[in-house]
């Protein structure tokens, strides 16, 4: 379920398996397995996997996204913009507040 997802979200962030795993602390060989579709991430692992890739869990797990890739792909590189503009204390703040949202 997740490896065909998994793949396509790599290549979209233009990365190769190894460059994944480093960030994702787990070997190249357990992340080709997750990419094959041979073992699932832990939660852990799948939220590392979600910042790595740019991607939500939802999508990574192949659930439908209400918005279209386009657009969802948009408005991601469009907040991650804003979010780098932001100082250490206001980063701080939205993570604060993020933290809450459920």
């Amino acid at each position: 379920m997740i490896g065909d997802t998994l793949r396509a979200a790599r290549l979209r962030a233009g990365m190769k398996q190894a460059e994944v795993a480093k960030v994702v602390a787990i070997s190249r060989n357990a992340y080709s397995r997750l990419e094959r579709g041979l073992m699932l991430p832990s939660i852990a692992t799948l939220y590392r996997l979600c910042a790595a890739l740019g991607a939500t869990p939802n999508e990574l797990l192949g659930y439908p996204t209400l918005l279209s890739p386009d657009i969802a792909a948009t408005t991601k590189d469009a907040l991650r913009r804003h979010v780098h503009r932001l100082d250490t204390r206001q980063a701080l703040a939205l993570v604060q507040l993020l933290s809450g949202v459920r």
